[in-house]
Formats: structure tokens, sequence, C-alpha cells
């Protein structure tokens, strides 16, 4: 029948009484059939034989490249009811227009002069820290003039004390010459009374000398007394200098704690102030929060709140919005399995969804409507979905990304591997191989250069 090997089946079996034999005995079709059969056996084993490219694909959607690129809510920093609002969806705003203004809504800023007045609560703590610096000061004044008054008594003090010794000394003397002059006086007396029996002196002459005696023996009693007052005045010198130094130190402790009194207030008046202008500063800040800024240019995509007089709690997001100048970039989600394969600086190929394109895996060069990329980034922890996300930027030699792509657009990858026979790539399929491992040149270079 169709002649593929020498052992003939019509030598063991007899074909005439088979009506489908007699039909293509003798029939050219048949022939023509048997030779396209060949021709495309040839074909389909010569295919076999075709390199074929593998790959790693993957899906995902359009993103940008840097993170502040993103379109991002906006949230009110502090609660508040809306008053009004000042854009509408699909607005273009630039950076620091007006999106929304808020009222507020907390009793404890509900005052309307609430800055004013506690910038005066600042100025009046401010200058009641003056006074008591100012008191602070007078008190170190005060504690020198005590300081001063101190020593200058107490200099004086020692002089008096120094004055008592000294007459407590001439006392002494003046005590010791009364009474070598006692003892004159009655050794004179004695011989006087002597010189009388024997008749050499008058009567007169002993009451003389009777009288010179007891003159002298007054007088030793007045200098005695002389010498124990001024020994009695050194007593009261000394008690002196006592008393200077303990009512001194008496005053200076109390100067020394009204000092540390008004330190101790003056410090804790200057913590109030900071704490008044801290709250002062933060009032400040909260009056510019009424106004709810736009933080870039950018396009509003959606109002996430609505109407007048809803009240919103700290955090709320109230609209979304999209930067109006951004970087393209794919984020995309490849298997665990195809992971190692994938290397940072790699080139793939992207094509969009809704974006003519027509996709030969195998042989990219025959492919149409596919896109030039460079792997930028990929995580090194699974996602959600389980699989791992690379970032993928447009590849700069290649072809431009079309500008009408939105975010958020689908997309789907291919990066490219090594080239292998497509027999290869059937039976590593068929198996349930990965493609073969292998580290890109780009990657090479970096370590050579390293």
């Amino acid at each position: 029948m169709l002649n593929i090997t020498k052992n003939r089946i019509d030598k063991w079996v007899d074909l005439d009484k088979y009506k489908s034999a007699k039909v293509f005995e003798d029939n050219k079709g048949y022939q023509n059939i048997k030779r396209v059969i060949g021709v495309l056996s040839f074909l389909l084993f010569a295919i076999l034989f075709l390199p074929w490219t593998q790959n790693v694909s993957g899906s995902g959607a359009v993103t940008t490249l840097k993170p502040d690129q993103r379109p991002q809510t906006i949230h009110t920093t502090i609660a508040g009811r809306i008053e009004k609002w000042y854009v509408n969806e699909g607005d273009y705003v630039n950076k620091g227009d007006t999106i929304l203004f808020i009222s507020e809504i907390k009793e404890d800023y509900l005052d309307p002069n609430l800055v004013e007045n506690t910038g005066n609560q600042v100025k009046a703590k401010e200058s009641a820290a003056a006074s008591y610096e100012s008191k602070v000061k007078a008190l170190e004044m005060q504690l020198s003039a005590i300081e001063n008054e101190k020593n200058l008594k107490y200099k004086q003090a020692q002089n008096k004390l120094k004055q008592a010794h000294l007459k407590v000394k001439s006392d002494s003397i003046d005590f010791e010459a009364a009474k070598t002059q006692l003892k004159i006086a009655q050794t004179q007396y004695n011989r006087s009374i002597n010189l009388n029996k024997e008749g050499l002196k008058p009567l007169t002459d002993v009451e003389a000398k009777k009288v010179k005696l007891q003159e002298t023996e007054a007088k030793i009693v007045t200098q005695e007394n002389k010498y124990i007052a001024s020994q009695n005045e050194v007593l009261n010198a000394t008690m002196e200098l006592n008393r200077i130094v303990a009512e001194y130190a008496e005053k200076n402790a109390k100067a020394t704690s009204d000092r540390q009194t008004a330190l101790s207030t003056q410090f804790d008046t200057e913590a109030q102030v900071n704490k008044l202008k801290n709250q002062y500063t933060n009032y400040q800040i909260r009056n510019g929060m009424y106004y709810i800024l736009a933080p870039q240019d950018g396009y509003i995509n959606r109002a996430l709140q609505s109407g007048i007089g809803e009240t919103l709690k700290e955090g709320t997001s109230i609209v979304s919005i999209m930067p109006a100048k951004f970087d393209i970039a794919v984020e995309t989600y490849i298997s665990p399995v195809d992971f190692p394969l994938i290397h940072k600086g790699e080139k793939v190929r992207v094509w969009f969804d809704g974006w003519p394109s027509i996709v030969f895996s195998g042989w990219p060069g025959a492919s149409f409507g596919t896109f030039g990329g460079v792997i930028v980034a990929k995580e090194n922890f699974i996602s959600q979905n389980g699989k791992y996300r690379v970032l993928i930027a447009p590849d700069k030699n290649d072809k431009e990304w079309p500008t009408e792509l939105s975010i958020g657009a689908g997309t789907e990858t291919i990066a490219l591997l090594e080239d292998v026979p497509i027999w290869f790539e059937i039976w590593r399929t068929l198996n349930g191989f990965p493609p073969n491992f292998y580290t890109p040149s780009v990657v090479d270079q970096k370590a050579e250069k390293k």
C-alpha cells in the first residue's frame, strides 16, 4: 500500500477479493498522496532539528518605574467635617492646589482664637521666666553682698579680739606692777615701824607709809578688776566672732535657699514655656491642615468621599490622584520554578493587551507587536498569588513603548533563554523539566568587572 517496507502483504493475502484494494490499485491520486505524505514527513523531521528559543513567560500589568509616580490616595491628617470641594473628578491639579477644605470637630480646637490665645500665654510665661531669672540674679548679688559684709564684720571682730588680747596683756603688766608696788609699800611700812620703835622715824612717817600701803592695796584690787575685765572682753570678742559666723551662715543659707527656689521655679516656667511653644506651633500647623493640598501634579481619578458636612476621621482616604509625569514600566509575575532563570539586566519581550501583536514564543524574531524590555528588579519573596514579582523597564536600545498605555493595562512577557532544537524542547515539555539553567552574558560581564 504505502510500500514503506519490502515485506509485501500481497504475498500472503489475496487482495483481489477486497474492494478497497481495487480502488487504490491503479489510482494516480494515491501516488500523489504518498509523495505528499513523504514530503511532509521529511519536513516534519527536519523541523525537529530547527532552533527553538527557550523562554520564561509571565503575565502582569503596566505600572511605573518609581514608587512616587504610581497612583496614590490622599488622606486627611486630622479629623474634621467637609465644608467645601475645590476640584471635580478628572481635573488636573498642580502641586499645592487646594482639593478640599474641612472644619474642626474636636472640642479642644474649636476656639477660633486658639492660636492667638496660646501665643499670649507663651509671652506671659516668657515674662514670668524672665522675672524669675532677674530674681535669681538679685539673690546672687545678695549672696555676694552678704559674703562681703560677713568678711568685713569678721575682720572687725578679729581686730576687736586682738585689741582685747593686747588690753589683757597691758592690764596683766599693770597688775604685776601693782603687786610689786604693794610689796615695796609693805616693806617700807614695816621698815618705818621698826625705825619708829628705834626712835629713828617719827610716827607721822609710819602713818604716811601706812596710808601709802593702803592706797597700793586699793590700787592692786583695781588693777586686778581691770585684768579680769580685759579677760572677759577677750571672751566676749571670741563669742562675737562665733556669732558673726553663725549669723551670716544663716543669712547665706536663707539666700541660697531662696535662690534655689527661684531657679527651680525659673526652670519649671521655662519648661512650661517650651510646652506652650510646642502647642502654639502644633496649633499653627493644624490650622494649615484644614486645607487638603495636592502633593504633586496629576489628575483627580476618583473622589472617595462626597457631600458637604460629612465627618472624617484621621487618616481617611479622600481622593485618588494619578501623577501627570511618570516613567512607565511593567510588573510581571513568574512561577517559582522559573525564578532562578531570571537575572537583573536580562532582556525580555513585552506585549500589551489591546495592542496588535503576533507572538511566536520560540522564534522571537518572527513575532510582531512586541517591545523590548530590561529586568531592573526582582523580589526575593513570593507574592500572595504564589508567584514572584519582576519589574521591567523599557529597553533604550529597542523601539519606544506606546505612549497610549495606561497604568494597570494587562501585559504578557517572555524572557528569552538558550537556543535548543525543537525535538529537545518537545521532549523537555513532555517530561515536565524546567528550561536549561544558565547565566546570561550581562551578568557574566558584571562579574568580570568585579
